[in-house]
């Protein structure tokens, strides 16, 4: 009876292991996969010559390259740990062009051969990290894997796709710095890391790459903005949601010609706007609310000819609205709220002119409703800041103090047994404290606890989950350009994925669109093919397209246009479709229409 009731029980307990394993990961495993794969890269992430010629198979391929590729699909199956929708069943055999979300398209160096060219996986909720015998993709041009839960880091090999275009690993989990690997590829022109974990100093490499689109936002940052950003052919920078510190460069005025949209929210960007961005006679969205910027309005920002979007609120900007500013041309929408300004100069008081949306909510300007008390604004404008001779400080530890970074998680534990917590928490809201009191290490782990005493944050609407990015589409990549029928606009208020720890990082924005993939013609001709004039299907990169209409050509990145004056700006959501890279053609400015309202289940009649 012993033996019957053991085997019983070890029946029992094989069925649910068994069980346990249809379910998708949870965070702490995602997480223990993570540090795992990181402790074992090191030994194996450099991919030997000999090693594709010790590989044994007994499958027949048309060419080397699509063994190659073969040997990479098979590594990456391993290093997958769940796979709810099964994407990756059909990765089975020599004919790799088959495989779902796998791409073909004739060599660039070689037209008579097939090789693989492109990769969509966009939202497939798959967990697992990114083998080192991926560098034997030396064809991919093309790469969209938003929105899973990829996690760990990207390995040295990723150096060996040379012919990389457009890469979107967006809202994932991979962790770690800068991913260095990047800065490998030469002919790389779209970049999009937004929603992860990434964190550290910002690679001063990364601006003198000819980029044209670069999103970051919503990681964990922390550095100053290099003083080579003006290097940069970008048409699109979205920094957003990080914990940069410092002064905006004043090397940006080099970038008149070519940028288009810049967005620096909820950050902890100090000292003066510098005068070189009214040299920025082609930018269509600029906004750098929520951040820590002070003295007053430069008078050279009447330059900003084409500007649509212009946001500088909850700041500490003090002096005249100009009447310069609210005249522009092209302007929508323009938010100063949240600022110290006492004068609002002809044209700038809401509602005094048509088809613009003006807002001086909580400023100091007398007669004006919804203005801060005349006690607060003592306090700012009895100081006044001498933008001539002010010089900006570098250090990052004040920036921490005054927008708490998602490591504010620790502060929870102190508040409720000792004694002297009472002090701390206090000044926590503002997260001045945060740095002193509470444990550095909770920084990347308890996402959820840190949220509760952020809640005095800016606006924010945490609770929102991320874009759903449409399910990558199977068409083969042959031409180039219809697979960006339409770049998507960013959703407007989708926040980033649960992860992120600070509830407030992405609050501040909400410019309805994040520019989507730029422009991104087929990679080079000089190196292993990728798809020369087809580059993987569409796959809208940016979140879900929202009726966009086709690109038009020549322009990169999308500036946001005609955007109704929202003045709550929320940061696009993680991409989802990402667009496969279109021919130099650039997202067209397009109204993005509110998401789908998803109706609730019909009523269930009982019997």
């Amino acid at each position: 009876m012993q033996v019957v009731g053991f085997s019983l029980v070890l029946f029992l307990f094989l069925i649910l292991s068994f069980s346990s394993l249809s379910f998708a990961l949870s965070n702490i495993e995602a997480s223990f996969i993570a540090r795992r794969q990181l402790l074992h890269l090191h030994e194996n992430e450099e991919l030997t010559e000999s090693y594709v010629e010790s590989y044994k198979t007994d499958l027949k391929f048309d060419n080397p390259r699509l063994k190659n590729a073969y040997i990479a699909f098979e590594a990456w199956k391993k290093a997958i740990y769940s796979d709810p929708s099964n994407i990756t069943s059909d990765w089975v055999g020599p004919d790799v062009c088959s495989y779902k979300g796998v791409f073909c398209a004739p060599a660039l160096d070689d037209p008579k051969i097939e090789v693989v060219a492109g990769i969509d996986l966009n939202h497939a909720d798959i967990a697992g990290y990114i083998p080192p015998e991926f560098g034997l993709l030396t064809d991919l041009a093309l790469l969209h894997i938003n929105s899973n839960r990829f996690c760990g880091v990207l390995p040295k090999s990723f150096c060996n796709l040379k012919l990389m275009y457009e890469l979107d690993i967006s809202n994932n989990r991979f962790v770690g710095p800068f991913p260095q690997p990047i800065l490998c590829l030469q002919d790389i022109k779209y970049i999009d890391l937004r929603f992860n974990d990434f964190e550290g100093e910002l690679p001063s490499e990364l601006f003198n790459k000819t980029l044209d689109a670069i999103f970051l936002n919503s990681n964990r940052f922390v550095s100053t903005i290099p003083e080579n950003l003006g290097n940069s052919p970008a048409s699109v920078i979205v920094l957003a949601n990080n914990h940069f510190n410092g002064c905006i460069p004043r090397s940006i005025g080099k970038m008149d010609k070519t940028l288009n949209e810049f967005v620096l929210v909820n950050n902890n960007i100090s000292g003066c706007l510098p005068v070189e961005i009214g040299k920025l006679s082609n930018i269509e969205v600029f906004d750098v609310s929520h951040n820590m910027l002070v003295g007053v309005l430069p008078n050279s920002l009447h330059g900003l000819g084409k500007v649509e979007e212009l946001s500088i609120a909850n700041n500490k900007l003090t002096g005249s609205v100009l009447h310069g500013i609210c005249k522009l041309p092209g302007l929508v929408n323009f938010t100063f709220s949240d600022n110290y300004f006492n004068v609002e100069e002809e044209g700038c008081v809401p509602k005094s002119r048509k088809n613009i949306d003006l807002n001086d909510e909580r400023n100091c300007i007398h007669g004006r409703p919804k203005q801060k008390g005349e006690s607060e604004c003592n306090v700012v404008l009895s100081k006044p800041v001498d933008c001539s001779k002010a010089q900006c400080g570098h250090t990052s530890t004040p920036s921490h103090s005054n927008n708490p970074p998602s490591e504010t998680p620790s502060e929870p534990e102190p508040e409720p047994e000792p004694n002297p917590t009472p002090s701390t928490s206090s000044p926590s809201i503002e997260t001045p404290s945060e740095p002193k009191s509470p444990p550095q290490t909770p920084e990347t782990q308890p996402a959820p606890t840190p949220e509760m005493p952020k809640a005095t944050p800016p606006p924010t609407p945490e609770t929102q989950s991320p874009p759903t990015p449409e399910t990558p589409k199977g068409e083969p990549p042959s031409t180039p350009q219809t697979p960006k029928p339409h770049p998507p606009e960013t959703p407007q208020s989708s926040p980033p994925p649960p992860q992120e720890d600070d509830p407030h990082k992405e609050a501040p924005r909400g410019r309805p669109r994040t520019p989507p993939p730029t422009h991104s013609p087929p990679p080079p001709v000089h190196s292993p093919p990728p798809p020369v004039h087809s580059p993987p299907p569409p796959v809208h990169s940016p979140p879900p397209p929202v009726n966009s209409p086709p690109p038009p050509v020549h322009s990169p990145p999308p500036p946001a246009v005609n955007f109704p004056p929202p003045p709550v700006r929320l940061l696009p959501p993680p991409p989802v479709n990402s667009p496969s890279p279109p021919v130099h053609s650039p997202p067209p400015p397009v109204h993005s229409p509110p998401p789908p309202v998803h109706s609730p289940p019909p009523p269930v009649h009982s019997p």
